[in-house]
């Protein structure tokens, strides 16, 4: 009579995760060993790459803190075409963020008001400016010197 053979028992999802975590931990044994002979032979270099790391964000940091547009305070584009078509703080807000691209849960998001209050503003301001849609308003504002 021929002997039955045992079924092999099944390999279980903590098993496997075990494995996984060992084989990582090998890895990274391997790499770690890898990276401390590179740094003994190359330790000038690596210096280097530091140096101009630190150069490179650096520059990037000054370059945006030179480069920025800053507006004087409380000077706003027209202030003259501003008062004579009626446009109120509140909505140059408004008209600057819809310049920005952004959507009225963003704008309302970013000035703290209720996204229904944003398309209240965007409307008068369609209707101040005689504009139908949202490019048109910041197109007109530009031409009028309301937005830079």
């Amino acid at each position: 009579m021929p002997r039955r053979r045992r079924a092999a028992p099944a390999v279980t999802a903590p098993q496997i995760a075990l494995y996984g975590a060992l084989l990582a931990l090998g890895a990274l044994g391997l790499d770690w060993i890898q990276y401390q002979r590179l740094a003994r032979s190359r330790t000038g270099d690596l210096y280097l790459l530091l140096v101009a790391a630190a150069f490179l964000a650096l520059g990037i940091w000054m370059g945006s803190r030179l480069l920025a547009r800053r507006r004087p305070d409380g000077e706003t584009g027209n202030p003259a075409a501003q008062a004579s078509l009626g446009i109120s703080d509140r909505e140059l807000a408004v008209l600057e963020a819809l310049s920005g691209g952004r959507s009225n849960k963003e704008i309302a998001e970013a000035l703290h008001i209720s996204p229904h209050t944003v398309k209240t503003h965007v409307a008068r301001l369609y209707e101040k400016l005689g504009a139908r849609r949202r490019t048109d308003a910041v197109a007109r504002a530009r031409a009028l010197g309301i937005l830079p």
